[in-house]
């Protein structure tokens, strides 16, 4: 199916198709399925994503400019460089609108959103931006966080569990009921700045 024929599409799946560095406008996706889809350096202008799937889909680099995403899901996909700050997020959602599973992160901004519930589950996140945000109830189990950024975050009851390589103030961050980890839980200690000796 060609995307540009139609503005409304409701349960198509999408596979293999190459959108890279194209500019989509003003379409609705309810329910559709990208299989994988090559998005790099597309740019998605108020578009409206409802109860879509992307598996192994290539989205590195997009623009989103004024688009929605309501109970999306990423699985095994590459989401490089993103500013997830430029989404049109609902003031009514209770939990976040998207979620990733076994996704490459890296270099992504989520600075001063509240997503609470926020799933970022089995994926690599390095150098993603959280600071100012709202993670509470986030499940970021299974997640490698190297040089992720924190700084007045508020991550209450957030799952940490098996997570790898966070540098969570405690004194700037909210981690309150958060779970850790037994072993790598000691990773917070690094901002008491006190030594540890056997």
């Amino acid at each position: 199916m060609n995307i540009d024929d139609h503005d409304n599409f409701y349960a198509i799946t999408f596979e293999q198709q190459d959108f890279s560095s194209a500019e989509i406008k003003g379409k609705e996706f309810d329910n559709c399925t990208f299989k994988k889809c090559d998005f790099n350096e597309a740019i998605l202008n108020k578009c409206n994503f409802i109860e879509c799937d992307f598996l192994d889909c290539n989205l590195s680099l997009i623009k989103i400019q004024y688009s929605k995403f309501n109970d999306v899901t990423f699985r095994d996909s590459k989401l490089i460089g993103i500013d997830w700050t430029k989404v049109a997020w609902s003031n009514l959602a209770t939990e976040a609108p998207v979620s990733f599973y076994k996704s490459i992160l890296n270099d992504c901004s989520f600075y001063g959103l509240s997503l609470q519930e926020l799933i970022i589950e089995e994926c690599k996140a390095h150098h993603v931006d959280f600071r100012e945000g709202d993670f509470s109830m986030a499940n970021f189990t299974h997640t490698d966080l190297t040089g992720s950024m924190y700084g007045n975050t508020r991550l209450t009851n957030a799952d940490f569990s098996e997570a790898t390589n966070y540098d969570i103030n405690v004194f700037q961050s909210d981690i309150k009921g958060a779970k850790f980890s037994r072993f790598d839980a000691v990773r917070l200690l690094d901002s008491l700045d006190i030594e540890l000796v056997d």
